[in-house]
């Protein structure tokens, strides 16, 4: 089996991958983030990765013998690209391989989420051509165009998305904002579930990008001016949805005929996903694979090993 690991700023996640790709196990937790906050230091993150990554670990059922160890070792595939948090995961899998003599693979945390949102979907030869897709998450909101790499298996490139905050983050901080815990998401998507309200507002989109900050000064208003929580979450939700779509949709028409792959925390989110009902080519990411796990890096390694045989 291959042992995965990945420890974003976000949640701890280990995975097992069975030869042939039918056996697997993802687990994980999020990291504690005190009520009222958004988000974590570096070093508390690390600490904490330190602290939960053994128990993470010890829930999975390693049914065959370990063949390698994978984890996530940068945000990016990109030069100067570098978390603190991320020093956890390699740390623990640099020990297990040297101490089974098993070999250590590395790749970045974007890769791995692409990976496993492709597995999930039954669609891992989308990595023989290019394609776009979306990485939605706490930190990041981009938009990219993924291409086949001999040395690395896949290269994305930034074609779109935020210029300033992410959609987690503005997600997160309206729900902060109405006293839910971090991360917000999925609190604030029950809420807005229980909204019928159709209001929102698309933010301007220059050749793939925009800006989503002036998001949180708009529902901030709401807030003030005494709307439900339900509505809020629902604009906000609305908002952000609606902003991913008109930029896909520039994006389909710049790289014509190429699909579009949904990954990240934020890409779970039910109404985001209506928003594309209709639209062809579009894959979501199932299976729980949505999220921050490592499965994707155990992927990535079996692909790697599967090139040496």
């Amino acid at each position: 089996m291959i042992l995965g690991i990945d420890t974003s700023n976000y949640k701890t996640s280990a995975a097992c991958l069975g030869i042939g790709r039918k056996i697997w196990q993802s687990e994980g937790r999020f990291l504690d983030v005190e009520h009222g906050k958004l988000g974590l230091r570096q070093s508390e993150a690390l600490f904490q990765h330190t602290k939960y990554l053994p128990d993470v670990i010890e829930r999975l059922k390693m049914t065959e013998p370990l063949e390698a160890v994978a984890y996530s070792d940068k945000p990016r595939e990109v030069e100067g690209s570098y978390m603190p948090c991320f020093l956890a995961g390699r740390c623990t899998a640099e020990s297990i391989g040297r101490l089974l003599h098993v070999p250590v693979y590395h790749f970045s945390h974007q890769q791995g989420h692409i990976a496993s949102a492709l597995f999930s979907v039954d669609r891992l030869e989308l990595l023989e051509r290019p394609f776009l897709a979306w990485h939605l998450s706490g930190g990041t909101t981009e938009l990219l165009i993924v291409r086949p790499d001999e040395e690395m298996i896949c290269r994305a490139e930034i074609i779109g998305g935020t210029t300033d905050i992410s959609a987690g983050q503005a997600i997160d901080r309206c729900g902060v904002s109405l006293s839910m815990d971090f991360p917000s998401g999925v609190y604030v998507e029950r809420a807005a579930l229980r909204s019928e309200s159709r209001d929102g507002y698309t933010a301007k989109c220059t050749d793939g990008h925009f800006s989503l900050s002036g998001l949180e000064n708009k529902f901030k208003d709401l807030i003030a001016k005494g709307v439900s929580p339900e509505d809020v979450c629902r604009f906000t939700l609305n908002s952000v949805s609606s902003t991913i779509v008109k930029a896909t949709v520039w994006a389909r028409k710049k790289y014509r005929g190429l699909p579009v792959l949904f990954s990240g925390g934020v890409s779970v989110c039910s109404i985001l996903q209506d928003h594309f009902s209709g639209m062809d080519n579009i894959y979501f990411a199932q299976k729980g694979l949505g999220g921050d796990n490592a499965l994707g890096a155990a992927l990535l390694v079996d692909m790697e090993m599967k090139k040496c045989r």
